[in-house]
């Protein structure tokens, strides 16, 4: 993990994930801390500037397909998520049941 974490945010999950820009499919890691979600692209990406997205601006977290030409459903290994501010955000990812159930955890507790 590149980024630092300041005093009292905790690392929960990290994974190697994909994130939909555009036309690119950006590789990866995706870490989950008791505050935010982050993205951090390997440096062989044209596009490298990280995703940082505060667990208080998620909306919603929806279960997502790879889909082949944008169509036909062939994978359920996406993470989507909803911001409200505007985002939305679409993270291909290993054991994807085991990621939205982490996050919805942590949202849990972040606004208990």
């Amino acid at each position: 993990m590149k980024t630092a974490l300041p005093p009292g945010e905790t690392l929960i999950r990290e994974g190697g994930a994909s994130l939909q820009r555009g036309a690119e499919v950006v590789g990866g890691r995706l870490f989950l801390t008791n505050q935010r979600l982050l993205f951090e692209p390997h440096a062989i990406n044209f596009q490298r500037d990280a995703v940082e997205t505060p667990l208080s601006d998620i909306e919603a977290l929806v279960p997502l397909w790879t889909k082949l030409f944008g169509l036909l459903p062939i994978v359920p290994n996406v993470v989507g998520l909803k911001t409200f501010s505007g985002a939305d955000l679409e993270f291909l990812v290993f054991s994807r049941k085991a990621w939205l159930e982490a996050i919805a955890g942590q949202m849990e507790q972040h606004v208990a």
